[in-house]
């Protein structure tokens, strides 16, 4: 049995282990939080590197994607150059195939979920493939890079002005500490900031992206919203149940009550795949997801909201 060990520099409350078989072939998946602790995940890396079938990079992005130009973060590169024998990836490769094929999938089944429908995406740059995918339903979009990274109360309802924001403002991101950006260690377990993007939260029909993202400024009430993510716990579907949403949907599968982040599931296709990671192309993806079937996990929640006459 292989294994496949996600070092995520979250919170090590959100630590799980399963074995899964796939294509035929057993394999362990763990997650291990360092709790924001960067020289923690560096050192496990190390340790572990060689001993592994592959690593997921967890809690950061090697890169923020803006159309056809990546920005590698600075602290993300120094936790990648630790594993110098065992293949480590961030999920960035499923995020532009599996989240994509996963909105693609959805506006077939369901037109009426995204058409004519508000939607907000939290970030756009860590996951460009849904945002693409997202552009092409129908729907409103409002993308929340610069609100919910760098809060501010700039809104963007068009990916071609967040392309040229992101021109401006991504090389200088890159260069701050992660923790600015993006929740970090027990800053995932915080109580959402719940009245500083409420009216952003009540004005859209979908909610899309980062759990942690969408977590981080959560109002209170969600009555009748859909929300599309991944890397969730089963805890998690409780305190999303309590805010009323209708339906969590998740890009990546339900295993033993927990939807694994991309970078988890980006890990086992590669091990799966058995070549070196810099020949891995999206069309090898898409050919091991269309082998090994997944789709998205759906899971109503709620009741939907009916409006009165």
């Amino acid at each position: 049995m292989r294994r496949i060990v996600s070092v995520s520099i979250g919170s090590s409350q959100r630590d799980s282990k399963a074995v899964v078989t796939v294509c035929g072939e057993k394999f362990s998946i763990e997650r291990i939080g360092t709790d924001g602790d960067m020289q923690r995940a560096v050192d496990l890396i190390r340790e572990l590197d060689g001993k592994v079938a592959a690593f997921g990079m967890g809690g950061i992005d090697l890169y923020l994607q803006g159309g056809t130009r990546r920005y590698i973060l600075r602290e993300a590169k120094q936790i990648a150059r630790a594993a110098q024998i065992t293949p480590i990836v961030d999920g960035s490769g499923l995020k532009n195939t599996l989240e994509r094929r996963a909105v693609e999938t959805l506006a077939k089944q369901n037109p009426d979920m995204f058409r004519g429908k508000n939607v907000l995406l939290t970030c756009a740059l860590d996951r460009f493939g849904m945002a693409q995918a997202l552009q092409d339903t129908g729907s409103s979009m409002l993308y929340g890079d610069v609100m919910f990274a760098l809060g501010l109360s700039v809104p963007i309802y068009r990916l071609k002005v967040l392309q040229w924001v992101v021109t401006v403002l991504a090389p200088i991101a890159v260069q701050l500490p992660f923790s600015w950006l993006y929740p970090t260690g027990s800053k995932q377990e915080k109580s959402p900031d719940k009245a500083k993007y409420a009216k952003y939260y009540d004005w859209a029909d979908v909610i899309c992206g980062d759990y942690h993202m969408i977590r981080r400024y959560m109002p209170d009430d969600l009555t009748g919203k859909i929300l599309i993510t991944n890397t969730i716990t089963p805890s998690d579907v409780e305190f999303l149940r309590q805010r009323n949403v209708r339906e969590l949907i998740t890009t990546t599968p339900n295993i033993e009550g927990r939807s694994f982040g991309t970078n988890v599931m980006e890990a086992l296709l590669v091990a799966l795949l058995n070549k070196p990671l810099a020949e891995i192309t999206p069309d090898d993806y898409n050919r091991m997801l269309d082998r090994i079937g997944f789709e998205p996990r759906r899971e109503v929640l709620g009741q939907e909201l009916k409006i009165q006459p």
